[in-house]
């Protein structure tokens, strides 16, 4: 059951796109669906958002697609990440941790009203 999704940080989408290619080819819908099921159901990724973010990854050369055969014999483009995309992934990774703990210990931090 996802409820409304918190805006994603400029960028975000793309590590999580990037990070869920990293256990191999996938297409859109899947992509989407392991993204929401990893996430516990809090980060529902619209096709609005996702086909667009997965045009500028293969524009950038991190992805690459191709057409194939859905699990429900369907045609679609399955996305897997790219020898740069990989490279790619490792400084974002590092990035977003750095930001997550900086944001954790400003979380962790007392909070006192000024006198």
């Amino acid at each position: 059951m996802a409820g409304p999704t918190p805006d994603l940080l400029q960028g975000t989408l793309d590590l999580l796109v990037l990070q869920t290619l990293i256990g191999g080819p996938m297409h859109g819908w899947g992509i989407a669906q392991r993204i929401l099921d990893r996430s516990r159901s809090v980060l529902e990724v619209n096709q609005g958002s996702l086909y667009p973010a997965l045009h500028r990854l293969e524009d950038r050369g991190w992805v690459a697609a191709e057409w194939g055969t859905s699990e429900n014999n369907r045609r679609a483009r399955f996305y897997r990440l790219t020898p740069a995309g990989k490279r790619r992934l490792a400084l974002e990774r590092a990035a977003w941790e750095r930001y997550a703990e900086a944001v954790r210990d400003i979380l962790k931090s007392p909070f006192v009203l000024p006198a």
